[in-house]
């Protein structure tokens, strides 16, 4: 019960709260949608749920400052003649020209590249400023083709066919028309200033079959010496997992409903998919069952944030970890520096999502020139690059309180997990039990 304008005994609903009673009026006044940037927000089970079992008298540590961790992995040896050799398995995901501006792609560039590690192109195709400032770069191959070119697809280093989206699967992305400026109207062959929908699936194939007749065409056109990536977004993980791997793929990028986005629907973003957490199982038992485990590599995103995530994820199975979200805020985004510009726009530094309008005062998710000559790329791409490496540093720390000598070598006996919704989810034990809950056989 609580106290409200004076009156006693009010009680807010569980189902129509004021959150859901504040959508249905906005809903009943303008007659659309609601459309955000970002990922899902509401409360699911995630790595906080898992912790590590470190060593103690059963395990052996390794220290810290005598004894190596290593933290490599090589993306693409299955199939390409020139696979991507990265220093840290954290890679930056597809994150277009267009949802982000030109800086905010050549900042990217500039801070994978100190940490030897991959960005990735994003739909509308590949600008020179993130070719020329990134030393590893994956070139999106999407359903819309927006700025697709052949030879783009030779320069890239790997080439990432999309077939879904954590925050959407389903679904196509967005981009409004504030954000059509000159230059990305060119670059997708679309008029300027009028709104933009991608396709939700690729236009000249319509299963496996054709799939794998695509990707041998992709790797005829780069002479077999590119890596094919197949991104999913989570949903019916475990199948979609086995069809990409019949149909030919190199990598799986998995990423989870907690992933972000430029632009979809609200409803999208918080009621379609699946957690990462659940995912993940899921897509190392499809590849156990082939016999690819290991060989057909596998990235997981959605919700990276720490160091901790990434061991996390890598115990689970994965090979490396891909992050969006977390790398716009490493540049800059919501941060407090620029509060009150976020208040001028009706949010505030740490809630902002709206990166379909192209008002971010952090000069990232748009294509206004005056706000995004904010961002200057170098300073920007060594804020990413310190972010990167305290990612890598915590990762080695946890592998080596557990005793290893290598990421790769952190597996699921090394977790435990605090709930039975986690433990359920992860396949793990709850925290003091050898309960896996629905995993007993």
């Amino acid at each position: 019960m609580s106290e409200s304008n004076g009156n006693w005994g009010l009680q807010e609903s569980a189902t129509f709260d004021r959150g859901v009673i504040s959508e249905i009026h906005r809903a009943a006044e303008t007659g659309v949608y609601d459309i955000r940037g970002f990922g899902a927000k509401r409360s699911m089970p995630h790595f906080d749920d898992l912790l590590f079992l470190g060593a103690s008298m059963s395990r052996y540590p390794l220290e810290g400052y005598r004894e190596k961790c290593d933290t490599d992995v090589v993306l693409g040896d299955l199939n390409a003649s020139r696979p991507l050799h990265l220093s840290i398995p954290v890679a930056i995901a597809g994150m277009s020209f267009g949802a982000l501006s030109a800086q905010a792609k050549e900042a990217l560039g500039r801070g994978a590249s100190v940490m030897g590690t991959s960005t990735t192109t994003g739909d509308g195709g590949m600008t020179d400023e993130e070719r020329g400032q990134s030393s590893q770069l994956v070139y999106q191959y999407l359903p819309s083709r927006y700025g697709m070119n052949p030879d783009h697809l030779r320069m890239a280093d790997a080439i990432e066919v999309v077939l879904g989206q954590g925050a959407k699967p389903g679904g196509g992305g967005m981009l409004m028309g504030q954000k059509i400026s000159e230059r990305v109207a060119e670059m997708r062959t679309l008029p300027a200033g009028v709104d933009q929908r991608s396709a939700c699936r690729h236009p000249d194939w319509t299963g496996p079959d054709d799939l794998a007749i695509k990707i041998e065409e992709l790797r005829e056109i780069t002479d077999w010496e590119k890596p094919i990536y197949i991104k999913i977004g989570a949903s019916r993980t475990y199948y979609d997992v086995k069809l990409a791997v019949k149909s030919g793929a190199d990598v799986v990028v998995l990423d989870g409903m907690q992933g972000g986005t430029a632009a979809t629907q609200e409803v999208f973003i918080e009621h379609v998919g699946i957690p990462i957490l659940a995912a993940i199982p899921q897509a190392v038992q499809a590849l156990q069952e082939m016999g690819m485990h290991r060989r057909v590599k596998l990235i997981v995103s959605g919700g990276i944030r720490s160091g901790a995530d990434v061991a996390k994820a890598m115990a689970l199975g994965a090979d490396a970890v891909g992050i969006g979200t977390a790398a716009m805020i490493a540049l800059g985004c919501n941060h407090p520096r620029w509060d009150e510009d976020y208040k001028q726009i009706g949010s505030a530094a740490g809630f902002y999502d709206d990166y379909q309008a192209g008002n971010d005062p952090a000069g990232i998710s748009t294509q206004d020139p005056e706000l995004a000559a904010r961002l200057d790329p170098e300073f920007a791409g060594r804020r990413l690059a310190n972010y990167l490496k305290v990612l890598t540093l915590e990762a080695q720390t946890i592998a080596r309180a557990c005793g290893k000598a290598h990421l790769h070598n952190l597996e699921p006996e090394d977790l435990v997990a605090l709930n039975v919704e986690a433990a359920s989810m992860a396949r793990v034990p709850l925290a003091g039990t050898s309960w896996v809950p629905g995993w007993e056989g």
